[in-house]
């Protein structure tokens, strides 16, 4: 009886071109697990085409709606962007890796395998995963051990074996789609000075194309969650889709950074998140009128460390698990109703009320008012710089003293 590996299977290059190269090389039964994480059409037909590849037995996985609920919304809740920009779809690879690991066990498989380049982030990702849910199960990442040297002979190698593949030398973009975003790399990408072809994006239209007529969304949240979108209630799937369908039309959600990769490099990436753009925006507003200054403030610094911890693959680890849970208590007044202004690219804020609001408009505004003393002012100003005027008047002292 063979032994079994399991491989982490989308169907795309890297992969598509395993399954040979494992049945070529070793004497195992391949496993080819895909998790359907709202790739779409790209999983139309993929079962058939990894049997025909080589693979013994294939497992489809619909995880869509705990991708969004257990892994997304924390995040949004956090407010995490790496690097200030990112918005981080390659969260879905701890959620991948656990049921690689579930169905590993499952199988009695010896080894999980992976199609991670030895260059890039998620190889990190999954094996921090794996090592936490699997650790008795050996990992295989062809990358790190075959002749194969680039995504041509890659390409190559796959034409050679007669399987289909999207990938082709004229666009040899690494490309990975889910429910959140679409990123894209290689290629005329990887020279800084190019400007990204208008064709790359595959969900967004450009901000030149877009409608020639704002639209407004409004979305309602109930503590820190998104729960309907122009005061009609959906499931997180329905909503997603439905912002990703609003933002893309629009133009909203194209990220164009170098990123600095966990593996040392800096590497560029062009990222399409028009409904998880959206959502950040109108988070964001909405604290801004329910969380108190102090909170704010430290929310917005740990959220930093957050998003590198998500991005360094730590998701299952103890300290993650404990910044989670200061962002759920920061949530809890967290409900209300974000009105967007989207336009070509812009996503503007258009109104946000709360229940929760510590707005007050008698206190802020520039009219008359009864409620706030001007005069206060002053004592409060002498107080707060009493050290600064200490410090300067010893300065001067010592100048005197010279």
């Amino acid at each position: 009886m063979k032994e079994k590996v399991i491989l982490a299977y989308s169907g795309g290059l890297d992969t598509s071109i395993i399954i040979p190269w494992l049945k070529e090389n070793y004497d195992y039964e391949v496993i080819a697990v895909a998790v359907d994480l709202g790739q779409g059409k790209e999983l139309n037909g993929l079962k058939e085409k990894a049997l025909a590849s080589g693979a013994d037995k294939v497992y489809i996985e619909d995880v869509r709606e705990e991708f969004i609920k257990s892994y997304l919304f924390p995040m949004l809740k956090s407010g995490a962007r790496y690097e200030g920009k990112y918005l981080m779809g390659t969260l879905s690879r701890p959620l991948i890796a656990q049921k690689l690991a579930e169905i590993a066990k499952k199988e009695h498989a010896i080894a999980i395998v992976h199609g991670a380049t030895g260059k890039g982030n998620d190889q990190v990702r999954f094996e921090l995963a794996l090592k936490w849910l699997a650790p008795e199960i050996n990992i295989i990442a062809p990358w790190r051990i075959w002749n194969i040297q680039s995504r041509d002979e890659a390409i190559q190698y796959a034409q050679e074996r007669g399987i289909p593949i999207t990938a082709t030398k004229e666009k040899p973009y690494s490309e990975d789609r889910n429910l959140w975003y679409m990123s894209h790399e290689g290629g005329i990408l990887e020279s800084p000075e190019n400007e990204a072809p208008e064709d790359l994006y595959e969900i967004i239209t450009s901000p030149e194309k877009a409608q020639d007529k704002a639209e407004y969304v409004i979305i309602d949240f109930n503590q820190g969650l998104p729960i309907a979108v122009n005061h009609k209630k959906m499931n997180p799937i329905e909503l997603l889709e439905c912002l990703n369908k609003i933002g893309s039309r629009n133009g909203i959600g194209i990220v164009d950074i170098i990123e600095n990769r966990l593996v040392g490099m800096k590497s560029r990436g062009v990222y399409e998140c028009p409904g998880g753009e959206i959502l950040y925006q109108a988070h964001t507003i909405l604290e801004s009128i329910c969380l108190d200054r102090d909170t704010a403030h430290f929310k917005s610094k740990i959220s930093i460390d957050y998003a590198g911890l998500i991005y360094d693959g730590k998701w299952f680890t103890p300290l993650r698990e404990s910044m989670a849970s200061f962002f759920d208590k920061t949530q809890e007044t967290v409900t209300g109703t974000v009105k967007l202004k989207l336009y070509k690219g812009n996503c503007l804020p258009a109104g946000v009320q709360s229940n929760y609001s510590l707005h007050n408009e008698e206190l802020s505004t520039f009219g008359k008012d009864t409620v706030y003393n001007q005069k206060d002012a002053q004592g409060f100003i002498n107080l707060f710089g009493l050290p600064f005027k200490i410090k300067s008047l010893n300065l001067l002292k010592q100048k005197k003293g010279n």
